[in-house]
């Protein structure tokens, strides 16, 4: 009879954080611990231990003991400044010890990553750009046919990319439209209305 899964597929492969750190010399205090879920980036993403804490015994059995860690966190190449406490998440099954002959060569970043470069401005929406030159022809002031729209980016934390300077060009540029449709045969006979 064949296995039929039920549920939902987990992305986790490994071991909770305790199951590592409880069978090593002194809690793993100085090894490297990665976590499964980071190992799409390019660069390197990995913990060093520093201090451990395991947290009581859980009532259930079938929950999965939790420890609470102190480890400095290199995410995507850039090591933090500041020492994180990891207790959130460290009943996930998906951390993996990396050997000690392979610490080394796994800390070395292969990969040179590019900081992204983003516009300051972008076209208006088509809607929003005819309303707000009606507004301005209405109350007889001048209207500028060339509309940008002054982009606001999230810069805290960690950050690939940075704003472009006055008169720098972006790698990235920000368009309306629908962009590149992920199946073009649904749209192949669609007629473009001509206005």
């Amino acid at each position: 009879m064949p296995i039929k899964y039920i549920g939902r597929r987990t992305d986790f492969k490994g071991k909770t954080l305790w199951e590592i750190l409880g069978n090593l010399k002194d809690f793993g205090v100085g090894r490297v611990v990665i976590r499964n879920r980071f190992q799409r980036y390019p660069e390197p993403c990995y913990m060093r231990i520093l201090k451990v804490a395991a947290l009581p015994q859980p009532m259930e059995e079938n929950e999965n003991r939790k420890v609470i860690a102190l480890v400095e966190r290199t995410f995507r190449g850039k090591t933090s400044i500041k020492p994180i406490q990891l207790d959130g998440s460290t009943y996930k099954t998906d951390y993996i010890l990396i050997p000690k002959d392979e610490e080394d060569k796994y800390m070395q970043p292969d990969v040179e990553s590019e900081t992204k470069i983003l516009p300051r401005t972008m076209e208006f929406p088509p809607l929003l750009k005819k309303l707000i030159i009606q507004q301005k022809k209405a109350a007889a002031l001048p209207v500028e046919e060339d509309l940008k729209l002054a982009i606001s980016y999230n810069l805290s934390g960690f950050k690939r990319y940075r704003i472009a300077e006055e008169g720098e060009k972006p790698t990235i540029t920000f368009s309306m439209g629908l962009g590149t449709p992920v199946s073009p045969s649904l749209y192949a006979n669609i007629k473009k209305e001509s206005t």
